[in-house]
């Protein structure tokens, strides 16, 4: 950020607290006790839109994981896992890569540099554009990766085959995601409901088609999704060239925004690398169920019930992921007007209204769980797991909650480079190690994999949560100088 020199020279942690702090520090907790009803409405009416239009993009490609399972367990298993391969190799690195907007666009949004908006949104596009291209190449060679995975032959096959179908959604889905970003920065998000609700409700029409009335069959449920995220992007992009409300933010294509690539790639690429070491790890789970063996229950039925734990954490996270933009947007565009005290009650509501919200969640889940699960496989087996396993779906969906709004805050304040660090210690050196040898070394199967999860979940909302609570948020303002026209630097 603009005057970093000045402002990094002290460190972001307080090393002591002294008397006033520790006084203040108690304020601070009584005051957390209560919501600030301006702040919460704000935020309410921000995450709803939100929650929505998440909530539709990711039921666009389960539905078609749906579509392709009910042709058989096989077409289910190799749909599941194509899904969790383009989600760790393609989704979730364009999530990722859009988080520098976050930063970027939300503090200069709050610092009123209004036409960086759109040259960012465009040198996003443009890193978003070349990483699709090196994510379609990976695609086109599923099997053979797949099977060096040691996935089942005949469930790489048929996700190889899956894949091929979803290479076009790739460029789409980079793009939507700058987008969202872009409206999102600014708290445009109610037209986001009826830009991903449309898709949603075609794309079901759009499947059925494909699947079942034309000899695609199988593969009409992978083109069916890359088909309706083109749609919705050519939508939002409509909207965001002729929109009256933005011609202050975007004024047109410019040749401009190739000068800031290198500074989108500043933040884009360890906010990429943020998400993608947590979408990993949830992933990696469906990968190593496939490693099991059991006498009872084959791999590919292992595969599908761990798949269904993941689809409904999954699901669960793009309900909360609301309340994290909320908390993303909040806080950067307050610390760009220069409020740091604003973006910490920011930060406060947000949490509070996640807790509230993962206790909902956690309440449909427990009384509605045999029905949802009904919807992944017709197995008896399947569903009874899915309900011996639901107490741990539980405490990960509680400690996912509030780890997603502590990962907005970080992507609010630009602190992206911290956060790769949290991930990457508490996923894979705490959490897939305590996974590792519950569920090989003890026997535990999926049951160790799922605690081992939990493990890394609770390190990972413990440390944001440290480093979120012993931040000097002074020290995260932009440059005083906000006369300048981009104040904000990688």
């Amino acid at each position: 950020m603009a005057g970093g020199d000045s402002e990094r020279s002290e460190p972001l942690i307080e090393a002591e607290v002294g008397e006033e702090g520790a006084n203040s520090g108690g304020q601070w907790w009584k005051k957390a006790l209560v919501l600030d009803t301006e702040e919460t409405k704000k935020q309410v009416l921000f995450s709803l839109p939100m929650i929505l239009t998440n909530g539709s993009y990711y039921l666009i490609t389960l539905i078609s994981v749906m579509f392709a399972g009910h042709l058989g367990q096989l077409h289910l298993a190799g749909a599941t896992l194509a899904n969790s391969w383009a989600t760790v190799t393609g989704y979730a690195l364009m999530i990722g890569l859009s988080g520098a907007l976050e930063t970027l666009c939300g503090q200069g949004f709050g610092a009123k540099s209004f036409r960086m908006l759109g040259i960012h949104l465009q040198a996003s596009c443009i890193t978003s554009l070349l990483f699709s291209v090196i994510v379609s190449l990976l695609w086109f060679y599923t099997e053979p990766l797949l099977i060096f995975l040691r996935q089942d032959t005949q469930i790489a096959q048929t996700a190889a085959l899956y894949m091929k179908f979803l290479i076009p959604s790739i460029f789409a889905s980079g793009f939507i995601q700058n987008i969202l970003r872009f409206l999102q920065t600014q708290s445009v998000v109610k037209p986001l409901v009826l830009f991903s609700a449309i898709p949603l409700v075609i794309h079901i029409g759009i499947t059925y088609y494909l699947v079942h009335l034309t000899p695609l069959g199988f593969k009409g449920a992978p083109l069916a999704v890359s088909i309706t995220l083109w749609l919705s992007f050519f939508m939002l992009a409509t909207y965001v060239m002729f929109a009256k409300e933005f011609e202050r933010t975007w004024q047109g294509f410019s040749v401009e925004s190739f000068c800031y690539i290198l500074t989108n790639l500043k933040l884009a690429l360890p906010s990429a690398a943020m998400v993608c070491l947590e979408y990993w790890a949830f992933e990696i789970l469906v990968f190593l169920a496939g490693l099991m063996t059991n006498s009872e229950v084959t791999t590919s039925l292992i595969a599908i019930w761990l798949a269904s734990h993941v689809n409904t954490e999954a699901i669960a996270y793009n309900i909360i992921y609301g309340l994290s933009a909320a908390a993303s947007t909040r806080v950067s565009n307050e610390l760009g007007a220069g409020r740091p005290d604003q973006a910490r009650s920011a930060m406060l509501v947000t949490l509070k209204l996640c807790g509230l919200l993962a206790i909902i969640i956690v309440l449909a889940l427990g009384f509605g769980h045999n029905i949802w699960a009904g919807c992944f496989s017709d197995s008896s087996t399947i569903i009874k797991s899915f309900a011996s396993m639901t107490p741990l779906l539980v405490i990960s969906i509680i400690l996912d909650s509030f780890q997603g709004v502590l990962s907005g805050v970080a992507r609010g304040c630009g602190w992206q480079h911290i956060a790769v660090y949290v991930n990457l210690a508490a996923f894979y050196f705490v959490g897939m190690t305590v996974a590792s040898l519950l569920a090989f070394t003890f026997n535990l199967h999926v049951k160790g994999l799922w605690i081992g999860l939990i493990c890394g979940l609770s390190c990972q909302g413990g440390t944001l949560l440290f480093i979120t609570l012993r931040t000097k948020w002074t020290k995260l303002q932009l440059s005083e100088n906000r006369e300048k026209e981009d104040p904000i630097l990688a």
